[in-house]
């Protein structure tokens, strides 16, 4: 992982132009040109926003940023989250997350992760960390519902975690 660059977007447009990528999420037309430049414009201002980089090829293979941090709560949340495909189903978003996760709990007490409720991939990813779902659904401006998973530092550090290593 490293911090997104504005020299990132071909490669970065290559892996999010793939429309099964944003198949379940409220977004389904990221993959969509002038849709994903607001994104990756976005994410730019953001200040958060990272890439992962495939250290074997050295191709950056998706992204993911920090956002909303709320010092008083000593909580940030983690999202926009894309891996390309072939990434897909192995250690590669469990990776991402660990090192962000070690990062923020640096900073943190508590990271939440607002997803989609019809992004199931998302949510089940999300579940095999210690996270925990929170009762009530978030609806965003457009109307869009979503899921919050929050994961406390107390509970980051319990977590047993042997195939993140």
């Amino acid at each position: 992982m490293r911090p997104l660059l504005r020299d990132d977007f071909d490669a970065l447009y290559a892996v999010a132009s793939d429309p099964l990528l944003w198949e379940q999420h409220p977004a389904r037309d990221r993959y969509q040109a002038p849709v994903f430049r607001k994104l990756f414009a976005e994410s730019l201002v953001s200040g958060g926003a990272l890439v992962a980089v495939d250290n074997e090829t050295g191709e950056i293979i998706g992204s993911s940023r920090y956002h909303g941090y709320n010092p008083e709560a000593r909580e940030i949340e983690i999202g926009w989250s894309y891996l390309a495909r072939a990434y897909w189903g192995g250690v590669y978003n469990r990776e991402m997350k660990k090192l962000m996760l070690d990062h923020a709990f640096r900073f943190v007490d508590s990271v939440i992760f607002v997803i989609g409720v019809d992004n199931l991939r998302s949510q089940k990813a999300i579940e095999k960390f210690p996270s925990v779902r929170e009762p009530e659904l978030r609806t965003n401006a457009t109307g869009s519902a979503s899921c919050v998973y929050r994961i406390t530092a107390s509970a980051w550090r319990q977590f047993d975690r042997p195939e993140l290593e």
